[in-house]
């Protein structure tokens, strides 16, 4: 082989190494930003760098992997749902004691199903792996509750925190926490506040 041949093979392979570490980085980005939805965007916008938050959500993943996280039995998870129908029922006369039920009632369903309950961002990042696309909803809620904890926070937004709540609790739940079945129908539907 000449020096030109043998220059124009080193060429190649390194191009070839390039567009095979390029194509890694992009299917490491894209099973991230499937896995991690808008909480891949809120990260990246919170980090110094992409490759900062990529390397947290990985983390992240890592961090849940070592997780002991069980399913609920179905007795459970009929106790749950029969527990935020009356959560439920209760917001019209008790609104702000019913956001905060709401937040306990959240949190004992996730600590049954093996997550961490202590610190709210290390729950968040916990949750994010699996739950990602009801994070919002959390936040917001959580949020709220605190104004709640204040008195600062309208009949409106304690409406709004119960539904927030609703979306984790019934990702969490893996089906919605009150049915619409014929045969319990009650005729006054108006108490469940978050069909509005």
């Amino acid at each position: 082989m000449s020096p030109t041949q043998i220059v124009v093979l080193v060429l190649v392979v390194l191009v070839v190494a390039a567009l095979v570490a390029l194509a890694v980085v992009a299917g490491r980005r894209r099973a991230l930003k499937q896995r991690f939805g808008p909480e891949y965007d809120r990260v990246v916008a919170e980090r110094e760098s992409r490759a900062d938050a990529e390397r947290e959500l990985r983390d992240r993943e890592r961090r849940h992997a070592e997780l002991e996280l069980t399913p609920l039995a179905p007795e459970a998870r009929a106790r749950y749902a029969a527990a935020w129908e009356e959560l439920q029922v209760r917001f019209i006369d008790s609104p702000a004691e019913t956001v905060s039920d709401a937040d306990e009632l959240v949190s004992r369903l996730i600590a049954e199903r093996g997550y961490p309950t202590g610190d709210f961002s290390d729950q968040i990042a916990h949750l994010s792996v699996d739950h990602a696309r009801t994070l919002t909803n959390y936040r917001d809620a959580h949020e709220i509750r605190l104004r709640t904890d204040r008195g600062e926070a309208s009949t409106e937004e304690l409406r709004q925190a119960v539904v927030h709540y609703r979306a984790l609790f019934a990702d969490l739940l893996g089906e919605e926490p009150v049915g619409h079945r014929p045969e319990q129908r009650r005729p006054d539907s108006s108490h469940d506040v978050t069909s509005r």
